[in-house]
């Protein structure tokens, strides 16, 4: 039997193996043993037997070359690097390279599956694309992994290096990455074979920065990843699981076969992170060897990044990875330090995690909160003073807002300015307005930063007006973005999910036409004034935009049907005109009519 984490218990029918014990005996042993290790907490509840038609388990051993979701894959590496742009600020190069291999890396399993390369094909010598990054805390390292993993549509796992070290248990935690990986797929195999696997702190298992312990536990750490990193077969089945050998009986029981389900790790990418801040002392002891010279203090307590970028194979080899493990690294990325400035755009971008989260945390309570410049460049300088990077942001706006989020939702305050004099004062700032929530001044203040926050999400959207024709095919222009910036403002999202949004209700609305012609045999279609007010009205409404186009067809629908019995029309554009004003639209329409047939009687 087996599950998740299940091993096979293999029946042993050789000399020794003593005599094969019946269900009813092999369910008492078992049940005896679970009672023993659990108590009463774990039965065995035998299911009824009922026949099955158990197909050929190697239709499904995930081992086939099944396209999977890769046979879909179209993204090029500039459409990826221009989607991370969106949401990672610096870093140019690391966006460069990282959309770049790891484009090319699903792109070539989607182009090999198509060709007619026979099924268990051996390609000899075939590199993937495996990446290490290495880059200071807190710089985004983890979070465009996750951006790309989202993109792509493929399961991710992350894993930090240091479980393995503390373990000692050489090979099982890496194991069961890629079983995790198979939950995330949702138990997909094949889905889970072209997934991405990250792990953080990587630098920790050198073996150069072992202190306590052998050395073979991180040396051993590093070769039991060699073989996932190139290729391999994991089992499914974890030993010693004692419901994984139930499952096994069971299905040996139904079917007579054992089953064994696998992952294959061609496909699989693995993504190494660490600071590896003691390499830049190697690096630099090269160099001067070498008699290139850096003029960098490296014995300081400040790292400097820029030297890691002339990181080689041999200063990864000297700070302490095995060399094997290092050719299983061929993209070697190194990202940059975050600045006050770099941590002032990551707080004005309108996809950053940070404030929607905190816009979330207050809308979650009624209350809208907004965010004055000289708030946000006060926060970013005392983030950058933490050298945290973008954790320090969070831990800044958590110190700064958290008097005002147990406050706020206990009075009927429903909107709050953080300005630069909370951020200096909180608990100042928070007891001034409790005496004084209606302060004309603030108030003042607020709807200001309201109208600065929708030009500024108005002005990043027309720097993304390209991107969004070429993938919506819509017309966009300025009534269109504030109706994205309104999506944005209402549900608290990220500009794509925004724009998506926005896609989604121009859909639902145009597929409403049909509906009154199939009944009345009148032909209706919105203009793109008409969808526009709907949508409009559907986000001031909370309403579905499909729904609310629906409704405003069936108040047509008398005066378009006496307008076809009259006049014999019976095709119809609707503009925004007849959204705002349905009887008005009518009324002219019609009058039009009997003015055109005055004239020419």
């Amino acid at each position: 039997m087996e599950n998740e984490k299940g091993v096979t218990v293999e029946i042993d029918e050789r000399e020794g193996g003593g005599k094969i014990p019946d269900q009813k005996e092999l369910e008492k042993e078992l049940s005896d043993y679970l009672s023993k290790k659990y108590g009463g907490r774990v039965k065995i509840i035998s299911p009824l037997m009922i026949p099955k038609i158990e197909k050929d388990e190697s239709e499904d051993d995930g081992l086939l070359d099944n396209p999977g979701p890769i046979a879909e894959f179209s993204l090029f590496p500039e459409e990826l690097e221009s989607y991370l742009d969106s949401f990672i600020v610096k870093q140019t190069q690391a966006k460069a390279v990282l959309s770049t291999k790891i484009c090319t890396h699903f792109n070539r399993i989607k182009h090999l599956q198509k060709t007619s390369v026979k099924k268990n094909s051996s390609r000899v010598g075939m590199i993937k694309n495996n990446v290490l990054m290495i880059g200071p805390t807190g710089v985004g390292k983890t979070y465009i992994i996750k951006l790309i993993a989202q993109k792509l549509g493929v399961p991710f796992v992350k894993g930090d290096a240091t479980k393995f070290s503390e373990t000692g248990y050489v090979g099982g935690d890496v194991e069961d990455l890629i079983r995790d990986l198979v939950h995330d797929a949702n138990d997909d195999i094949s889905l889970a074979e072209n997934g991405i696997i990250y792990i953080d702190e990587i630098d920790k298992i050198a073996s150069s920065h072992n202190l306590i312990g052998h050395d073979i536990s991180r040396t051993g750490v590093q070769r039991a990843l060699l073989k996932p990193m190139e290729e391999t077969d994991i089992d499914l089945k974890v030993p010693h699981d004692p419901i994984s050998q139930i499952q096994a009986i069971e299905h040996f029981r139904r079917t007579g076969k054992k089953e064994k389900k696998v992952v294959n790790t061609k496909n699989t990418l693995f993504i190494m992170s660490g600071a590896f801040g003691e390499l830049a002392k190697i690096i630099k002891k090269r160099l001067q060897n070498q008699g290139i010279g850096f003029e960098a203090d490296v014995s300081s307590a400040e790292v400097p990044w820029e030297i890691l970028k002339e990181v080689t194979a041999q200063d990864l080899n000297a700070f302490g990875f095995e060399s094997e493990f290092v050719g299983r690294l061929p993209v070697v990325v190194v990202f940059d330090e975050l600045k006050k400035e770099d941590l002032l755009e990551i707080l004005s971008n309108p996809n950053n995690p940070i404030i929607i989260s905190k816009r979330l945390d207050f809308r979650a309570y009624g209350i809208d909160i907004k965010f004055e410049k000289s708030a946000l460049e006060m926060i970013a300088g005392m983030a950058a003073a933490e050298k945290t990077g973008a954790r320090g942001l969070v831990s800044v706006i958590e110190k700064v807002l958290i008097p005002f989020e147990k406050k706020l939702p206990s009075t009927d305050i429903k909107s709050f300015l953080v300005t630069q004099e909370v951020v200096e004062d909180p608990e100042g700032q928070l007891t001034l307005l409790l005496k004084d929530p209606l302060n004309s001044e603030m108030l003042n203040r607020y709807e200001k930063a309201k109208i600065k926050e929708a030009e500024n999400i108005i002005a990043y959207l027309f720097t993304k007006e390209d991107e969004f024709v070429k993938q919506s095919g819509l017309k966009i222009y300025p009534r269109r973005l504030e109706l994205i910036t309104d999506l944005y403002l209402a549900n608290i999202m990220d500009i794509n999910m925004a724009f998506d949004d926005f896609i989604g209700m121009h859909e639902n609305v145009k597929e409403q036409e049909g509906s009154l012609e199939e009944k009345h045999g009148v032909k209706i279609s919105f203009d793109d004034s008409a969808v526009d007010e709907i949508i409009h009205q559907a986000i001031q409404l909370d309403k579905d935009a499909g729904e609310l186009a629906l409704e405003k067809i069936k108040k047509l629908q008398y005066g378009l049907n006496l307008i076809k019995d009259r006049a014999d029309i019976d095709e119809f554009v609707i503009n925004a005109e007849a959204i705002i004003n349905m009887e008005s639209f009518v009324n002219n329409f019609i009058k039009q009519y009997y003015v055109h047939e005055y004239e020419s009687d």
